[in-house]
């Protein structure tokens, strides 16, 4: 099948790629170092079994859910790139 100037794989090649950027981008935002014993937002304690499970956390459960409302709400929907969008 002809495919002009692509390659066979590289549909498949630009995917992975954008997948594994997205990997990168939400790992360089995951906590590093040592975990807080209180968070900083609140100054709640943060449980030993958080702290353990997520190394260098920051924030009690209540405070990173808040956050991470706030970042969905912020983010948007990118309609383009949508399988929706594209039957429509």
């Amino acid at each position: 099948m002809a495919t002009g100037w692509a390659g066979d794989g590289a549909v498949q090649d630009q995917i992975d790629a954008t997948v594994k950027d997205a990997i990168k981008r939400a790992r360089s935002r995951l906590p590093t170092g040592p975990s807080l014993e209180k968070c900083e937002e609140c100054d709640t304690a943060i449980p030993e079994a958080r702290r353990q499970a997520l190394p260098g956390v920051r924030l009690c459960v209540a405070c990173q859910e808040e956050r991470d409302r706030e970042q969905r709400a912020a983010s948007g929907y990118n309609r383009r790139g949508s399988k929706d969008s594209q039957l429509r």
